[in-house]
């Protein structure tokens, strides 16, 4: 694509940027915690998200899959794999920051999985717009 000088970017190329930011974002997440690539995703339509299939259970709930999930509203959060078309269960949401460095959010997940756990799923504050969102996902370093 080629940009003219002056020119205002469409919300194309801003959703491109955060769908890139986004997905390097989730890659260096994942390999804080241990999780091979191809049990993450992440898209950008509507709302922004990750997804990624945790490998480790909870003492308390050894029979049932875990994940990690992230999205533009409530940040990172661990859930109990949904069975069928239920709602996932939230096990734990980390609060205060919509995009924390990986290594925070690995030490999320140990302590979520060690048996810690630090309350239910409410919005973080102040929602960045996606530009803003997108250039913070790209400076964030473990």
């Amino acid at each position: 694509m080629l940009s003219t000088p002056g020119a205002k970017p469409t919300a194309g190329s801003g959703t491109h940027r955060l769908e890139t930011a986004l997905a390097a974002y989730a890659r260096q997440v994942a390999e804080a915690i241990g999780v091979p690539a191809d049990a993450v995703t992440s898209e950008v339509t509507d709302t922004a998200t990750v997804y990624i299939g945790l490998t480790a259970r909870t003492a308390d709930l050894p029979r049932r899959d875990l994940m990690l999930v992230w999205d533009e509203r409530f940040g990172w959060y661990v859930a109990i794999e949904p069975r069928g078309d239920d709602r996932p269960p939230v096990i734990c949401h980390l609060r205060d920051r919509i995009a924390p460095p990986p290594a925070a959010v690995a030490q999320f997940v140990t302590d979520v999985l060690g048996g810690h756990r630090r309350g239910r799923l409410s919005p973080v504050p102040a929602q960045l717009d996606r530009a803003t969102l997108a250039a913070h996902m790209t400076e964030i370093r473990s």
